[in-house]
């Protein structure tokens, strides 16, 4: 895979997460428009029960465009407030430069709303004490707009640039506001924007398809050979036909694992990019699978690179950093401590890849799930008694951090602990490719620890490891399409 087929499928991928957006953001902007709008074109918020002890009710500062003009044409974007006493009484409404606004409240007791959701136990306030303004609201004369009265009382305001307040008191300025209120939102070129965001999100969806089928197409008519790992998978496979295997460096440092993890940032940026590649390539792998029964080759051995890239940042900087080699910015199979290989599949099954990969998969996720993120529990806040999502630390990283803390004090990597950790990232791979479309065997609820693949052995012959095959030169023959639909 050249350069710059590589490049053209990074920008594909960034290409394709863009176009996913705008597509996303487009679907919403339609709904809104067919079925949010009232008969004068405005989008309601939700209903809000608002309540101060204080003299007033008042926003967040509102920072618009300083030209707005040069942006949008007049009348492009309107606002609607509205609010109705709770005891019946005369409310005040208004919107007024912030400036203004925080001159006439200086000193008063406010409650300015900071945070606002869909319902009104959402509402965050910032609660200051003072005393009682000076004038009545409707006295002064900075108002952009405004309206008083009992009832409801309702404003319409077309943005201006500027920085903005907008405020509701009782229409006497006495003490404790307690009001219904709702905003909404009038955009006049809503439908325009919808259609414009739904094209551009079409095109880039386009453009991203090319660049990645582009740079995933094999050059020519050149025959991709299976790697050397690949082929020592062999007709008979380890206990899955994904290897994953890796030498514990005999001298580490002692603590060179503090800031691996630091040096490894490149890599991390580059894998996000891939990660996204990934995601696209194997979606498109899918529609391929369930048409043909085939995984496209050229995409194949492009998200193979991507999991063997990951795996040997994870296994210099965290999971399980056994080695001090720095990884090589490639996807190819190469020279280093930790190998990962993926045995392609001649024939895939259509009907599993509509299941497998979230139906059949679950209960290796649930596992999986403990190996790399730990347990997930629900808890209650003992200050505001709102419920928070924990999570734990995943069983590697804690086999992980034992086995380093071990290494700083003694210079030893446990090797016990190094062939465990090695069974449980086995495991971890092997759901990967399976839920990666990438193969139709399901994996095995077993560990088998060590740092090399366990190999049947062959008729006079003592078991052997796939590194140990490719080391010694065999080439075993490829699994016919029936083993590996079997």
């Amino acid at each position: 895979m050249t350069p710059g087929k590589v490049l053209g499928i990074i920008v594909g991928a960034i290409a394709g997460l863009v176009a996913l957006g705008m597509l996303i953001g487009g679907a919403a902007l339609a709904w809104a428009y067919g079925t949010q709008r009232d008969a004068d074109g405005f989008i309601d918020s939700p209903t809000y029960d608002l309540v101060s002890t204080g003299y007033a009710i008042t926003t967040t500062d509102a920072d618009l465009a300083a030209e707005p003009n040069e942006w949008f044409p007049s009348g492009f974007f309107d606002v609607r407030l509205e609010a109705e006493s709770a005891d019946g009484g005369s409310v005040f409404v208004g919107i007024g430069p912030t400036a203004d606004v925080d001159r006439y409240l200086a000193g008063v007791a406010v409650s300015e709303i900071t945070e606002i959701g869909d319902t009104t136990a959402t509402l965050v306030y910032d609660v200051r004490g003072g005393v009682a303004p000076a004038t009545l609201p409707a006295d002064e004369t900075f108002w952009a707009a405004r309206a008083e009265g009992p009832g409801a009382q309702v404003i319409e305001w077309e943005v201006e640039g500027g920085n903005w307040t907008a405020v509701v008191m009782n229409a006497d300025a006495s003490e404790g506001v307690a009001v219904s209120a709702e905003g909404a939102v009038r955009i006049a070129a809503l439908l325009a924007i919808t259609i414009a965001t739904v094209i551009v999100g079409l095109f880039l969806a386009i453009l991203a398809a090319a660049l990645l089928v582009w740079g995933t197409r094999p050059s020519g008519d050149r025959v991709i050979e299976p790697t050397p790992a690949a082929r020592a998978l062999g007709a008979d496979f380890p206990v899955y036909p994904v290897m994953v295997e890796g030498q514990l460096d005999p001298n580490l440092s002692r603590w060179k694992w503090l800031v691996k993890w630091f040096l490894a940032i490149p890599h991390y940026v580059a894998l996000a990019v891939l990660a996204v590649a990934f995601f696209f390539l194997t979606i498109a792998a899918f529609f391929a699978i369930l048409f043909t029964g085939r995984y496209p080759r050229g995409i194949f051995d492009f998200n193979v690179g991507v999991m063997r890239w990951g795996y040997r940042v994870g296994y210099y900087a965290f999971s399980p950093a056994a080695t001090d080699k720095y990884p090589p910015f490639a996807l190819r199979d190469m020279d280093y401590p930790a190998r990962l290989d993926v045995a392609y599949p001649e024939q895939l099954s259509r009907g599993l890849v509509l299941v497998k990969w979230w139906l059949l998969a679950i209960p290796h996720y649930l596992i999986v799930g403990v190996f790399t993120s730990g347990l997930i529990w629900w808890t209650t806040s003992a200050g505001d008694g709102t419920d928070a999502l924990q999570i734990g630390g995943g069983l590697i990283g804690l086999l992980v951090f034992v086995a380093l803390v071990i290494l700083l004090f003694t210079g030893r990597y446990p090797k016990e602990l190094f062939n465990l950790v090695m069974g449980l990232n086995r495991w971890v791979y092997r759901v990967w490719a399976y839920a990666g479309l990438m193969r139709d065997e399901y994996p095995p609820f077993r560990l088998d620890l060590g740092g090399t693949e366990p190999v049947p052995a062959q008729p006079g012959q003592s078991p052997a490891s796939p590194s140990e095959a490719v080391s010694s030169g065999a080439d075993p023959a490829m699994p016919s399409e029936q083993d590996i639909i079997r």
